[in-house]
Order: structure tokens, then C-alpha cells, then sequence
């Protein structure tokens, strides 16, 4: 059983709340140049009918601010009013201009500001510096969000604190979080709550680590701000998927987590489905059937891997939970908590159970699958 949800206030981007009790949203980020308009409107018209519910693009430049606001206006002329969000890197006068034009602003605590350096040493006056200027600009930024009633996330990525903070603090979970804390403390000094944050690493460990310090401080402290979450660079095909799955349903069992995405090495389009996954194994959400099936074993007299193949397409819409089972000894039992339950005979032949009411018997995989649809439908 999931661990109840943490307390987050609502923080609303476009038409969609992040926090609070609403939905664990997807998301998802295009992967061509912003300044390429048509192919961001394809991409993301393909996101959002993949059931991408945010989408991210990249801004590195004043002529991407004015692609952005292009592809935003044409695809609301479409119909396609998924939240745009703008991710900036190293210019607060980038982001400032992005909040007039997105949805919402995603910035890194670690550059805001900062620049990159190879200095590895840092004494406190010089440290607190660079906290006062960071917080200044912070300031100014966060007054613009509030006035324009825009959100902003606070990203922190392992990758990309800035060296001031990893030279005062080693261990980097703790590092993360101080970086976090100097953004946090700049949005309370202008009144500005509408936040998510995010802590995110290549390393699960990490990621998980310094999310679930960033939850116990934040309650010491009272803030209730919304959490995104994600392992960066977790790679492709399947390794990148587990390690996604791992790190963000670890959190999400414990009741951490109001946004979530999965960054493969892939086509972005790619994630939506991973993410869905994610949810609705956590039980997060649910998006198409739930099917419980078997591994099989000797006892199973039937072809039950091509009885799930043939089920599980035709499944992806409905939002029951059906039991493929292999044998009669163990399978009514296993398949207890589920809607419908097909369950193999010694025979060869199948039977059809709702709940303890058998529907059918003696049947083929054909019929029996057949069958079942028939009832989903009703």
C-alpha cells in the first residue's frame, strides 16, 4: 500500500495543477531546436496525444523567446493548449523575458548566477557573496513571477551546483539542499510560493537521498512546495527505464511526488509511456487495464503468453483489473482482487471468472479473450 501523499500546495501551470490532491502530471521536454517552430508544434502535438500533460522547451537565446511564443500561439490556434514551460540556463534576463511568454519557468539554481569555475577553494565572505547576489537577482525574478502570476521551478541537478556551494558543502545530498534553501529564502523575502521544486542526479541514490532530505527540511520549516520529479540522464532502452522506475517509484511510495519525468536518451515520445507505467504500478493513477498475470509454469496447459499478448492492445483504454492465470490450483485465489479472471482448465481450455461468478467454461483462448471484451464493453 502507498504511503499517503505528502502536504504540497497547489501551484498552477497553464490548465494544469502541480500539488495539493490533484493528478501526478507527465512531462516531458522536445529535443529540437526551439527556433525550429514547425517541428516543436509536430513534437509536441504528438507529446500531448501520447498523454504528455507539460511540456519543456529549451531557451538559449532572445530569439527563442520569440520562437516560443510562436509555437505556443499556434498551437493553441490547433486546440492544443498543453503548458508550455521554458527552460533557462545562466541569463536571469532570459528568464525574465521567458515569464512574459510561457506557461512557466524552469531555471538552475546552480547558474542562475553563479558561473561555472574551476576554483576549488572559497573562504565565507566570498561564499556569502555569491549567496547575495544570487539572492538579489533571485529577488528581482521571483517579483516579475508574482506580478505575472507565473510559476517557476527551482532545479537543482547534482551535475550543475554551483562550486561555491560543493566547496562549503561535501557531502552533495546536503549540497543540494543548501542550493535549494538560498532560492527558497530570495522567493519568501517578495511574498512569491508558486514553486516546484526538483532534485535530480544520475545517480538514483543521490536522487533519492536528497529528495527525502529536501521533504524532512522543508517540514521543519513549513514549506509545503510542490516536488518534481526525475533521474536525469538515466540513459536509454532498458537500463534507463529501470532506473526511472526505481528512483521515482521509491519516492512515490512514500508519498513524494506531484510531477514526474523520465529523461531517456530517446525520442521524447518515448517517456509518456514509461511515466504511465510508473503511476499506475505505484497506483498512483490509473491510465489503461491492469493485468495480473502469471509466469507460468508446468501446470499451465495453455499458451498463456499469446492470451496476454492478444489482450493486453485491446486493453489499453479500459480501467479494469483482469487476471490471466496459468492453472486452476493457485488462480482463482491469486486473482481475487481483480474485475475479471481467465483462468486455465487441465484440459487445454479456459474458464471465465467475474469476480467468483464463472461466466464461462471449457473455452478457447480465442472465445474466452472474445468473451471477456464483450463484457468490458458493456
Amino acid at each position: 500500500m502507498s504511503s499517503k501523499r505528502r502536504e504540497s500546495i497547489a501551484v498552477t501551470v497553464g490548465d494544469v495543477v502541480i500539488g495539493s490532491n490533484s493528478p501526478i502530471s507527465i512531462q516531458s521536454m522536445t529535443n529540437v531546436p526551439t527556433n525550429r517552430v514547425d517541428d516543436n508544434i509536430a513534437q509536441i502535438c504528438q507529446l500531448h496525444d501520447a498523454g504528455c500533460e507539460i511540456v519543456r522547451l529549451a531557451v538559449s537565446s532572445f530569439d527563442n523567446v520569440k520562437s516560443l511564443s510562436e509555437i505556443k500561439k499556434s498551437l493553441h490556434a490547433i486546440g492544443v493548449n498543453i503548458p508550455i514551460v521554458a527552460d533557462v540556463h545562466f541569463s536571469p534576463q532570459l528568464a525574465s523575458d521567458c515569464l512574459e511568454v510561457a506557461d512557466k519557468v524552469r531555471i538552475n539554481a546552480g547558474n542562475f548566477s553563479d558561473k561555472l569555475s574551476n576554483n576549488v577553494v572559497h573562504n565565507e565572505t566570498e561564499f556569502l557573496q555569491g549567496r547575495q547576489k544570487l539572492q538579489e537577482k533571485l529577488k528581482n525574478f521571483f517579483n516579475k513571477a508574482k506580478t505575472l502570476l507565473k510559476p517557476v521551478r527551482i532545479g537543482i541537478n547534482r551535475g550543475s551546483l554551483a562550486q561555491r556551494i560543493i566547496n562549503k558543502f561535501s557531502d552533495p545530498t546536503v549540497a543540494m539542499w543548501e542550493s535549494a534553501k538560498e532560492c527558497i529564502e530570495a522567493a519568501n523575502y517578495v511574498s512569491f510560493d508558486q514553486i516546484v521544486l526538483s532534485f535530480k542526479s544520475s545517480d538514483v541514490q543521490d536522487m533519492i537521498a536528497c529528495n527525502r532530505l529536501a521533504c524532512q527540511e522543508m517540514q521543519k520549516l513549513g514549506y509545503k512546495f510542490p516536488i518534481h520529479l526525475g533521474v536525469t540522464e538515466s540513459g536509454e532502452g532498458q537500463y534507463g527505464r529501470i532506473k526511472s522506475s526505481i528512483g521515482i517509484g521509491t519516492l512515490l511510495e512514500e508519498g513524494i511526488g506531484d510531477t514526474i519525468r523520465i529523461s531517456l536518451t530517446e525520442d521524447p515520445i518515448n517517456e509518456i509511456e514509461v511515466a504511465k507505467n510508473i503511476l499506475q504500478a505505484c497506483q498512483k493513477r490509473q491510465f489503461f487495464a491492469e493485468i495480473i498475470s502469471c509466469p507460468s509454469c508446468g501446470r499451465t496447459s495453455y499458451d498463456i503468453q499469446s492470451a496476454v499478448k492478444f489482450l493486453t492492445p485491446k486493453l489499453r483504454n479500459i480501467k479494469a483489473k483482469i487476471a490471466v492465470m496459468g492453472c486452476a490450483i493457485n488462480g482463482l485465489g491469486e486473482a481475487k482482487n481483480a474485475d475479471f479472471a481467465i483462468i486455465g482448465n487441465p484440459n487445454g481450455t479456459l474458464s471465465l471468472y467475474k469476480k467468483n461468478e464463472r461466466l464461462g467454461t471449457n473455452m478457447s483462448v480465442e472465445d474466452t479473450c472474445n468473451q471477456l471484451l464483450n463484457f468490458l464493453k458493456k
